[in-house]
């Protein structure tokens, strides 16, 4: 749907705020405002639904566009009594679960960042993300796998004060998206979207928002010379 050319991109949202009701419109508007991709969460080979969707819906939540679903063995697939179409909203691209996958992320320019209890990690609460960083979380039980530790560039520890020695996958994401998001929101970074990534995800929102949204925006392209 989306056109390389910024004024062409402006026409086809106009053309589809018609479609909109007036209070969806107003929060697409505004959230969009609130979206980043500085953050980016990369997942190794997650395996439980449950996890899966819980981890989206934070990410959501916390105003993060973008996610790096690294598939092995297994599918990404959320649960989606547990998601509660977080997905919808977001962006979701499946790589192999590989470190080429990991060079291509940071070849975008990402800082690559593993979120695991080791004794030379950095404690989440000192850590300052001065640059687009991907973080890495692991799998189920095993954790991050020892190539992707070798691989990182930070690796980063939430302090843990009792007899348990880590967290649920989807715990620790939703700890890191809140610290990652309440740091970036007192720095002078700049984190958030492009005027052009925004109107690019105001379409997207747009056609997920209404019934046949992808046939109305295929109708408009096929019939209004753009």
């Amino acid at each position: 749907m989306i056109q390389k050319d910024f004024q062409n991109n402006l026409k086809l949202y106009e053309y589809l705020k018609d479609f909109i009701t007036p209070e969806k419109l107003q929060k697409i508007e505004n959230l969009v405002n609130e979206r980043s991709n500085f953050i980016v969460p990369v997942l190794e080979d997650i395996y439980q639904f449950r996890n899966a969707g819980a981890i989206v819906r934070s990410m959501e939540a916390f105003g993060f566009q973008t996610l790096y679903a690294l598939e092995n063995r297994n599918s990404f697939i959320p649960e989606s009594s547990v998601s509660r179409g977080a997905d919808k909203w977001i962006d979701i691209h499946f790589m192999q679960s590989n470190i080429d996958s990991l060079k291509k992320i940071k070849d975008k320019g990402y800082l690559i960042a593993t979120i695991s209890p080791e004794k030379t990690a950095i404690n989440i609460q000192n850590y300052i993300p001065n640059q687009p960083t991907a973080v890495i979380f692991g799998t189920e039980f095993r954790g991050i796998s020892k190539d992707f530790l070798d691989f990182s560039d930070v690796c980063i520890q939430i302090p843990m004060l009792g007899f348990t020695e880590s967290l649920n996958v989807s715990v620790a994401a939703g700890i890191c998206f809140y610290e990652m998001r309440n740091k970036l929101e007192k720095s002078n970074l700049n984190w958030k979207l492009t005027q052009q990534e925004k109107l690019n995800l105001k379409i997207k929102w747009a056609i997920n928002s209404v019934s046949s949204g992808e046939e109305i925006a295929k109708h408009y392209l096929k019939n209004v010379k753009i």
